[in-house]
């Protein structure tokens, strides 16, 4: 049997677009045991794949912080015995654990830090989509269709059952959209008060949903606070796996390029994603069919940096306010017609 141990202690996003290479990974390997590194934030994210035995744990911002804490940390892993080792994350601290393992197996990307590390170097191609980059990694074979694989995630019973008592209590007579306005990017955050006009041509057809974390819950309770009960916040009240959850029961979401994005993928519903200081080039785009985005390119400045900032370099924001809500309503409208 395969013991194969996957390394991802990025953010929520990369988290979840690797689900479809473990996906496909356990296909080409039937009988195999697969691991996963994950940060605190991420593991409740790969603890409901069906296809991962176990979620190991790195809280590099703690426990784990100090180098010491690392190679003991590193040594418990290398007494696993792991025949593989994938490493999707292009960090030094993944590739300083995977030096450590004796695994004589290894894959990291041609752009990852310390990189000689790895046996087996494949080139990451920026051109790609990131789902593509990391079916490249485990060598897996795609064509234009084949490579779009919806995340299979297990949502926990009991957070089914919160959603749908959460939606008993909303006007059933009507669909749902959803709108995700938060970012830890401040210039990834498409304007508030253009988000506030597309809610208005919205509400009267549909029921707003405004969904986040914790942090995203002030911007999402000042936004609902301007509208009646058709728009309404559920920023901080679900988990990552009850926020999908909920997805599966509204219409469309229209997200910045964000993790929310990808939640939208997981939950197999047309996404609409709004990108203002980023571009869709970098590979972290919706990707079914059914979905789409939006961005304003004709700008000398953008992009500005592939995670975004936390304010515009040039003090103009013209990426976020030349993408104007009658074009992104139109996008809406278009979206809708086509999934009736």
């Amino acid at each position: 049997m395969e013991k194969i141990l996957i390394i991802q202690t990025a953010f929520i996003g990369d988290a979840l677009l690797i689900l479809p290479m473990i996906q496909k990974l356990n296909e080409l390997f039937t009988n195999s045991q697969i691991d996963v590194v994950a940060i605190p934030s991420t593991a409740e994210i790969f603890s409901a794949s069906p296809f991962i035995n176990e979620v190991i744990v790195l809280d590099k911002k703690n426990k784990h912080k100090s180098y010491w804490a690392l190679i003991r940390f590193s040594k418990e892993l290398r007494s696993r015995n792991y025949s593989r080792v994938y490493s999707p994350h292009r960090s030094f601290r993944s590739s300083f654990i995977v030096m450590n393992l004796n695994t004589k197996e290894t894959y990291g990307f041609s752009t990852s830090s310390f990189k000689h590390v790895y046996k087996h170097l494949i080139d990451y191609k920026t051109t790609n989509h990131e789902v593509q980059r990391n079916l490249d990694l485990i060598g897996y074979k795609y064509d234009e269709e084949t490579w779009r694989i919806q995340p299979d995630l297990e949502i926990p019973k009991i957070g089914v059952q919160k959603v749908k008592k959460y939606f008993a209590n909303l006007d059933s007579k009507r669909e749902f959209i959803a709108i995700a306005p938060g970012s830890i990017w401040n210039t990834k955050k498409y304007p508030i008060e253009y988000f506030e006009e597309i809610i208005k041509f919205l509400t009267g057809k549909f029921i707003i949903i405004l969904i986040g974390s914790e942090k995203e819950k002030k911007i999402c309770d000042e936004i609902a606070s301007k509208f009646d009960e058709d728009v309404i916040s559920a920023a901080g009240k679900f988990s990552l796996l009850e926020s999908i959850e909920i997805l599966k029961k509204t219409k469309i979401l229209i997200s910045n390029d964000s993790a929310p994005t990808h939640f939208g993928m997981c939950a197999g519903i047309p996404v609409l994603t709004l990108f203002c200081s980023t571009i869709p080039g970098f590979g972290f785009y919706p990707y079914s069919k059914k979905s789409s985005y939006l961005s304003y390119d004709d700008l000398s400045c953008k992009p500005c940096g592939i995670h975004g900032r936390q304010q515009c370099p040039i003090k103009t924001f013209d990426c976020g306010f030349k993408l104007t809500p009658k074009t992104v309503i139109s996008k809406i409208e278009e979206m809708l017609h086509d999934c009736p």
